[in-house]
């Protein structure tokens, strides 16, 4: 599973999935610091990612 930390995860989070089978990102990684949700899930499918982790609470309105 390919798993992208939203800008607003606490970077060290990444560690926890360090014993897994998953490829964990940070937006930072990818270079998509800034990018507006919309734009961010559009570069998420593009570039065949499985989850978004966040803790933005407007996203189910988006």
């Amino acid at each position: 599973m390919k798993v992208l930390l939203d800008e607003n995860v606490d970077v060290r989070f990444k560690k926890e999935f360090s014993d897994t089978e998953h490829a964990v990102f940070t937006v930072r990684d990818m270079g998509w610091n800034g990018l507006k949700n919309g734009a961010l899930f559009r570069k998420m499918q593009e570039n065949g990612f499985d989850v978004l982790v966040a803790v933005d609470k407007n996203i189910p309105y988006q």
